[in-house]
């Protein structure tokens, strides 16, 4: 059988922390920021680590 291929959007939009968590950018900061609050573009910065409901799946799909 060969072997499976990492997906390309999860190794754009993923990448893991030094003690093996999985990190993720923050959505809703892209485009039409002006009816936003300033409260929601300044929490929406940065970067969070994933739910360990999606772990598994973007683990999967990370290591094809």
């Amino acid at each position: 059988m060969p072997k499976l291929k990492t997906k390309s959007a999860v190794k754009k939009r993923f990448s893991l922390t030094g003690t093996g968590k999985i990190k993720r950018t923050k959505a809703f900061k892209r485009h039409c920021l002006l009816p936003k609050t300033s409260k929601m573009k300044r929490q929406a910065r940065g970067t969070a680590v994933i739910d360990t409901t999606n772990d598994a799946t973007v683990r999967r799909f990370m290591h094809g």
